[in-house]
């Protein structure tokens, strides 16, 4: 790995905000449909871990990959998958909790592209 990637393997929510309000860091939410529909980032992209072996081809290959799940259980394991890959990546410490907690922006409810899926 090169380039602009972070050489922490894991970020507070708020770093986590800015990188991604800067377009520093692509956001991969690995948590179930129901729990994004409760809440969830509105720049996060949805890819349950249970799809995320099948979608792996959805992932930026030349981004910073932040990952989030609800408390930051789900979104380690993947973040040391990812890292095992060469794939730059960083888990969100706390997951959403920490997220909604640190005043990071939120949406709640079906999001129209996701609920198509």
């Amino acid at each position: 790995m090169g380039g602009p990637y972070l050489s922490e393997d894991e970020v507070s929510a708020a770093r986590a905000h800015e990188l991604v309000a800067a377009g520093d860091g692509w956001l991969l939410d690995v948590r179930e449909p129901f729990e994004w529909e409760e809440v969830r980032s509105p720049d996060a992209h949805l890819i349950p871990l249970s799809q995320l072996q099948d979608r792996q081809d959805e992932l930026p290959e030349d981004q910073q990959i932040i990952v989030i799940c609800h408390s930051g259980g789900r979104s380690r394991m993947v973040t040391d998958a990812l890292l095992r890959a060469d794939i730059p990546a960083a888990n969100v410490a706390g997951g959403m909790i920490a997220w909604e907690s640190s005043g990071a922006p939120i949406e709640r409810g079906a999001s129209p592209t996701e609920a198509s899926r």
